[in-house]
This record gives structure tokens, C-alpha cells and sequence, in this order.
């Protein structure tokens, strides 16, 4: 068991990681916008994707029970988050694996690179993970000297291309064949120079790649799409059959995984896998699914680490809306339809999740002011809702983001204009000698007011008020002074006209008011109503 503690709502710490943008997005669809080639190549994979995931849907009579019970289920899992986590970390120390807790990007990279120097190896290969690319892992690695090897198709390409990935699924989807056989050309050792871009031939130039990488390299590095908490038991879901590899041939397997990707039972997981494969590639499962529950002796890795990453996940939590952004289990459904992301690509959210969701997670990670212009990138069309399959409400969190990124601004502003008042008014003397003067008469005043034996009615001066004789109370307090029981005293009676009779002489019920008199020479609609007070103040007509 550990000894570290997670819960503490703070946000994803600044400058390590992949959370936050170089610049605001609309600075920076603006330049996506520009690119032809990158709008063309976007709308034919989108495109492609949402036929292929509408097809398999259609198929599923009970999909939107699945999407019910997928968001009871995620639900459920939010409210009692800490209770699962301690029984998934049960569970898996009691299958042989160890269970680290990272509360942010920087100690979870500190873990993972201590684990991979004690192994002594100068190289990892790694399965497609958003977490590990959330806490810049691959940078911390290099900069401790282990090299890390992407091994999914499209991770590799964007790895090799010193890229950045724009898609939650389809990290290379910004890339067509022509860009990516020039990429390998370029950055893949010993590829044939008579390479073509036919994706078949593609493929076996990775694949030849990356096979000695998978028989020589002792250490792997995962994530996890789920993390079942009464086996501890993780699933990963992929269609190349590299994160089988990953998973079974090195010594040691270290997995980073966000703290929400936990489900309580196996039934739970059940709902899941039919879920996802529908939503994210249309298939109606997953070609490759691995599942391992700690360390079996003489098959697969021998040294099993779980990392579970909080890095800004608490916070989200701790909102009782936005904690529906924990809810998403990576399916990209929602960028495959939105009108947004299929013009701009994922690059110009800054962050790696990119989309719709990436523009309600993002903010909430990193705190708001750090990612302000994400929830405003969205037409909140609701096309994102209706392809969620475990239906998280983004429409509505954007406007709930918006809402506190106009509350922040605003108290912004207030702090920086009372500051700039204060900066101004200690800089010229005769100012600031009157706000110290100004400031000596508030304390006496308030002093002479809490001195008072009993606190008068607001009107006279602290001064008249000390020297004005009071009463003694009804209850028989000392020099005016009434006991802690006394009751107050009674109301004053206000003056009023001669004419005009009390509401209990008329016997009109307490909510209406009387009628005015009529007064001589004065029409009585002009007595009436809001104009009566005009008229007594103007002292001719209103007496």
C-alpha cells in the first residue's frame, strides 16, 4: 500500500506536459484554416469515420440502452471514485503488481523514469496512451536517457515526423500516404529507398521496423482503457496488435492510468466494450482486446507497476457539473462529427485532446484561465451530444465553462483596477495623506459605534449618538443599558397626514394600500400611483 494521497483539487502543473497551447485557438485555427491539404486530408478521414461508425450503429437495436447504461455506470464510478481506487490498488497488490499513486504530471514522470533506470535499459517501447502523452513522458525520458519507441502505426509516424498528434484515435490524421512515405524516407533506419506510398506497403515497412524493437527491448510502458476494481484487472483495446506485443514479451510492464478509467465490476466492463469499437473506428469489436490482472510466473512480464494519475483530475471532480468530462472514454466520436475540428484539426486546441472534448477537459485540468478561449471553440451545434456514447452533456458544459471563464475575468479586472488605484495613490503624496486621513476617521468611527451602549438608528453621528441620553429599557437594564433578554424597543411612528387614516381603521386587508384623500384643486389620478411621491417633493401640490 502507499503513503501518498490523492484529492486535493489543484490544478495540472504548468510547463511539463501537453495540457496547454502556445497560443489561443482562434490565433491558431487560423492558421489551420490556411492550409488546404490539412482540410482536405481531415474531411475525407472524418468522414470516413462517421459512415463506418453509423453503419454498426444502426445495427445495435439496444445502443441507446448501452448509452444509458454506460452513463449510470460512469456516474456511478464519479461518486464513489475513492472506495473503487483502494480496492483496484487492493486488488492489484494482491495479484503481485505494485500500485503508484502520482498526483500530478511531474512526480508520475519521476515514477516512470526511476522504475525504467532500476531496470537498467536505455530504451522503452510503448502502446498509444493519451496519459503518458498529457504528462509529456516521452520528454522526461529522453532527458534521463532512455529512448522511447512508439509503437502504434500512426503514433509512429507523428513520432517519427517530430510531430504532434491531432486526433484522439487517429493520431496521424492531419498526414496523407504521400507525407507519410516521405516521413519514413526520411526517419525510418534501413528503409528501402523504392518505398511507395500503397498503405499495404506502408504497413510492412513499420512493421519490419518495428519487430527487432519488440524482441530486444526488456521494458514497456502502456495505458489503460479500463481498470476493473474487483480483479485489479486492465484492458487495453487496439487493431495492430502492437499492444499485444508490448504487453507480453518485455520483463517489466509499467502502465500510467488516469484515475477515472476505473469501473467496479466486470459486468461494468461488458457495457464498455461494445460501446467503444461502435463509436470510435465502427467496428463491432475490437480487433485486439488485452486484459491482465498482475504477475503470472513464467508468462508475460515478470515486474507489473500501475501509475494512477490524478494531474488536475481531482479538480474536475470537485465540480459538480464539469465532472462529466470524466465521463469520455477516449472514443473520438464526438470529433468525427463536429463541423469545428473537421476545419481546424486537433492541433489548434493546443492540447493533447483535441475537439469537443478536449475543449471541456482541457479548461478543467489545467483551471480555466490557462485554456480560456477552448470553450468558445464550438458552434454548439449538440452534434457532439448525440454521438456520445456514454452521453456527456458537452454543449452544456461549454456554456458552463464560458460562464466561469466571465466570472474569473471579472474578478481579474476587479484585482487589477484596485491595484492600479492603489499603485496611483501611493505614488502622488497629497493622496495618499488624505486616504490616511481618511482611513484614521473609518477606525474612530467605527470605534465610537461599537463603544455606544446601544447601536442607535442610522442617521445621527457617532458623537450625538454617545451624548444623546437613552432610555431605560423595559426589562430594567442600567443606564439605558437593556439585559441580554430585554426586548426591543418599540418602533417609531411615522408622521403622517391629517386625512389620511390608518389601514387598521379602514379595514382593508394588510397587502393593499388605502386610498389617498382627494385634495382640493388636484385631480385624484394625479395622486395616484408612483406620481404621489413626485408631487410631495415638489412642496406646491403634495404638502
Amino acid at each position: 500500500m502507499t503513503s501518498t494521497f490523492l484529492g486535493m483539487p489543484t490544478t495540472a502543473p504548468r510547463g511539463v506536459g501537453h495540457l496547454r497551447g502556445d497560443q489561443p485557438f482562434p490565433a491558431a485555427a487560423r492558421r489551420s484554416l490556411a492550409d488546404p491539404q490539412l482540410r482536405r486530408n481531415l474531411r475525407h478521414a472524418t468522414t470516413t469515420i462517421r459512415a463506418k461508425s453509423a453503419a454498426v450503429i444502426a445495427e445495435a437495436l439496444d445502443w441507446q440502452q448501452l448509452r444509458d447504461a454506460g452513463a449510470a455506470i460512469k456516474a456511478d464510478v464519479m461518486t464513489r471514485l475513492p472506495e473503487l481506487l483502494e480496492q483496484l490498488e487492493a486488488a492489484v497488490t494482491r495479484a503481485g503488481g505494485t500500485v503508484h499513486w502520482a498526483a500530478d504530471a511531474v512526480e508520475a514522470n519521476r515514477i516512470v523514469t526511476e522504475l525504467v533506470a532500476a531496470t537498467g535499459s536505455d530504451r522503452v517501447i510503448k502502446v498509444k496512451s493519451m496519459a503518458t502523452q498529457e504528462i509529456g513522458l516521452n520528454e522526461a525520458l529522453e532527458a534521463a536517457g532512455v529512448t522511447p519507441v512508439e509503437t502504434d502505426l500512426a503514433e509512429l509516424i507523428v513520432q517519427l515526423g517530430d510531430d504532434r498528434p491531432s486526433h484522439i484515435l487517429v493520431p496521424a490524421i492531419h498526414r496523407n500516404r504521400a507525407e507519410i512515405r516521405e516521413i519514413f524516407l526520411r526517419a525510418m533506419p534501413d528503409v528501402d529507398p523504392a518505398l511507395t506510398d500503397d498503405p499495404a506497403a506502408l504497413a510492412a515497412a513499420a512493421r519490419r521496423y518495428l519487430r527487432q524493437t519488440f524482441l530486444h527491448t526488456p521494458v514497456a510502458v502502456s495505458g489503460a482503457n479500463f481498470a476493473v476494481a474487483e480483479t485489479g484487472t486492465l484492458a487495453v483495446v487496439e487493431s495492430e496488435g502492437n499492444g499485444r506485443m508490448c504487453l507480453t514479451l518485455p520483463d517489466t510492464l509499467i502502465t500510467v492510468m488516469g484515475i477515472e478509467k476505473v469501473v467496479p465490476t466486470w459486468q461494468d466492463l461488458e457495457v464498455f466494450l461494445q460501446l467503444l469499437p461502435r463509436a470510435s473506428t465502427g467496428e463491432r469489436m475490437n480487433p485486439y482486446t488485452s486484459m491482465w490482472t498482475g504477475v503470472t510466473p513464467g508468462d508475460g512480464p515478470q515486474a507489473f507497476h500501475l501509475v494512477l494519475l490524478d494531474n488536475g483530475r481531482s479538480a474536475v471532480l470537485a465540480d459538480e457539473v464539469g465532472r462529466q468530462a470524466l465521463h469520455c472514454i477516449r472514443c473520438s466520436a464526438c470529433l468525427n462529427v463536429c463541423p469545428v475540428y473537421e476545419r481546424t484539426g486537433g492541433h489548434a486546441y493546443g492540447s493533447v485532446y483535441p475537439g469537443p472534448i478536449g475543449a471541456i477537459l482541457s479548461p478543467q485540468l489545467t483551471g480555466i484561465e490557462d485554456n480560456a478561449s477552448l470553450p468558445y471553440a464550438s458552434t454548439l451545434c449538440g452534434a457532439c451530444f448525440d454521438a456520445c456514447p456514454v452521453k456527456i452533456n458537452i454543449p452544456e458544459l461549454l456554456v458552463h465553462l464560458r460562464a466561469a471563464h466571465v466570472t474569473a475575468q471579472a474578478e481579474t479586472y476587479r484585482r487589477v483596477h484596485r491595484d492600479a488605484a492603489a499603485a496611483y495613490t501611493m505614488d502622488h503624496p497629497a493622496l495618499y495623506a488624505a486616504a490616511q486621513r481618511a482611513a484614521r476617521l473609518t477606525r474612530l468611527a467605527a470605534a465610537a459605534v461599537a463603544a455606544c451602549p446601544r447601536r442607535c438608528p442610522a442617521g445621527p453621528s457617532a458623537a450625538t449618538c454617545r451624548n444623546r441620553p437613552h432610555r431605560p429599557s423595559a426589562n430594567g437594564g442600567q443606564n439605558g443599558e437593556p439585559t441580554r433578554t430585554s426586548a426591543r424597543p418599540p418602533p417609531r411612528r411615522h408622521r403622517s397626514h391629517s386625512n389620511h387614516t390608518g389601514r387598521a381603521a379602514t379595514g382593508l386587508p394588510t397587502g393593499r394600500r388605502p386610498p389617498r384623500p382627494r385634495r382640493a384643486g388636484v385631480p385624484s389620478h394625479r395622486l395616484s400611483g408612483h406620481r404621489a411621491p413626485m408631487l410631495r417633493r415638489r412642496g406646491g401640490e403634495g404638502g
